[in-house]
């Protein structure tokens, strides 16, 4: 049965298609410029079940969320589930994961988790489930398994102003967003003019990814259509593309940009 989020952006209801019911809080992206910026907000949901303090869910949390910053000082990846196969009662069991992109160096991937797992619990007090996004990284915790489950549900995108009557950046946009299709895990992509990356969450079989990161890109041409940039991220992946330059000639408040769910 489906349940409804409320957008606090837009005042708006939609359906969600997963369990576990996401409220979605957007901020507008900054000095979007930079391509390192990992710390740059894009999104955060949270589930409208709460825990109760000192429950057993919440030692597990916290367990967790600190697992999850130990390891991104080795690894860009990891999953863990924290409380299964204890005697920790089922709805005591926190399962999550965190993921950088993949050209962040190490210690820029451990800063930006850091900084993930600060907000996580800030924006999301006490919810059984949440989900956040950063521009270098994502964290996500739940008390039900979603591992490995394809979810191709949008959470955010974001397109610019239009280009019109411009062939040579169409062709090239497809070109780039076609490559992006076939990517295993992170991959960067230019043609001409035209430069785009696209990622999959670490847990997707190689079949899921490709499913995703193609639902990502028909998104991307569905929502934003001539759009000179755009950014779409569904549930366990994210696709975007943009014309060279045009992140430097945009203004600090990005006039022309459409950002909804």
């Amino acid at each position: 049965m489906l349940r409804r989020l409320h957008l606090h952006s837009t005042h708006k209801t939609i359906p969600a298609p997963r369990l576990t019911s996401l409220f979605f809080l957007f901020l507008s992206l900054s000095n979007h410029g930079n391509f390192v910026k990992a710390h740059v907000f894009i999104y955060a949901g949270c589930s409208q079940e709460k825990y109760e303090p000192n429950s057993p869910f919440e030692g597990n949390h916290n367990s967790l969320l600190s697992s999850i910053f130990s390891s991104s000082s080795q690894a860009s990846y990891n999953s863990f589930a924290i409380g299964n196969g204890s005697s920790t009662p089922p709805e005591g069991i926190c399962y999550g994961l965190y993921q950088c992109r993949g050209d962040l160096r190490t210690a820029d991937c451990s800063r930006c988790i850091e900084s993930a797992v600060n907000q996580i619990s800030l924006v999301c007090p006490y919810s059984y489930g949440a989900a956040l996004q950063l521009e270098g990284c994502f964290v996500r915790y739940e008390h039900i398994d979603f591992l490995g489950r394809l979810d191709t549900s949008l959470r955010y995108k974001k397109c610019s102003r239009s280009v019109n009557n411009d062939v040579e950046f169409f062709k090239r946009r497809d070109d780039v967003l076609a490559d992006l299709t076939v990517a295993m895990g992170f991959k960067v992509s230019s043609s001409g003019s035209v430069e785009g990356y696209a990622q999959c969450l670490g847990d997707l079989s190689s079949s899921d990814c490709s499913a995703c990161l193609a639902a990502a890109v028909a998104q991307l041409k569905n929502l934003c259509g001539s759009a000179a940039a755009a950014d779409v991220y569904l549930g366990q992946c994210y696709a975007r593309y943009w014309a060279s330059g045009y992140y430097d000639r945009s203004s600090g408040s990005e006039k022309g940009w459409e950002e909804t769910i």
